[in-house]
């Protein structure tokens, strides 16, 4: 089955600077993230939709997508979280999915589990390899939730100085994982 060749940016945000990394990430992913889903019981024909509602999702992000550090694994728990409503979906409307959807439901389910601990581990072993300073800029904001604002007047930094050194700090957080994968 041809799919298109390109996400359909009209329909969502063509003018904002993540549509072009949406897109390029649509090329790079879509035929990956639908084998993902023909693996896992969906017809070619929901396969294609589920993608396309993954990508959509993906769009939708909250602090848009070019704020997402692995783009391609959110993507992957999208399609997780949309394996596992088709199935909710389907009991609620009284349909007892049947016992290969539930085997490979709950092989998504082990799979992400491991899936997060890996990365859990990885991002320790990053987190340990980071100055003390970017460290702690970092988990001020990430964790505590500070504003750069709140960071700046607590350290005695510019604000300037902390969204340079936070950015620095997801650089090398997102080159540290790489390293370690």
């Amino acid at each position: 089955m041809k799919g298109p060749a390109t996400f359909p940016l009209a329909a969502l945000r063509a003018a904002e600077p993540d549509a072009v990394d949406i897109d390029r990430l649509y090329r790079s992913e879509r035929s990956s993230l639908i084998r993902f889903f023909a693996r896992n019981r969906a017809s070619a024909h929901e396969a294609e939709d589920l993608a396309q509602e993954a990508f959509l999702r993906l769009a939708r992000a909250e602090d848009g997508p070019a704020s997402i550090a692995r783009p391609a694994s959110y993507l992957r728990q999208i399609g997780r979280n949309l394996l596992k409503d088709r199935v909710r979906s389907a009991e609620f409307r009284h349909m007892a999915p049947d016992a290969d959807v539930e085997h490979a439901i709950s092989d998504i389910d082990e799979l992400g589990r491991l899936e997060a601990r890996d990365s859990l581990r990885r991002l320790e072993t990053a987190m340990i390899r980071l100055k003390p300073r970017s460290r702690d800029i970092f988990l001020a904001h990430r964790l505590d939730g500070m504003t750069y604002l709140e960071i700046a007047e607590k350290t005695g930094l510019s604000v300037k100085r902390v969204e340079k050194i936070m950015s620095k700090t997801i650089g090398q957080l997102t080159r540290f994982m790489e390293q370690d994968a």
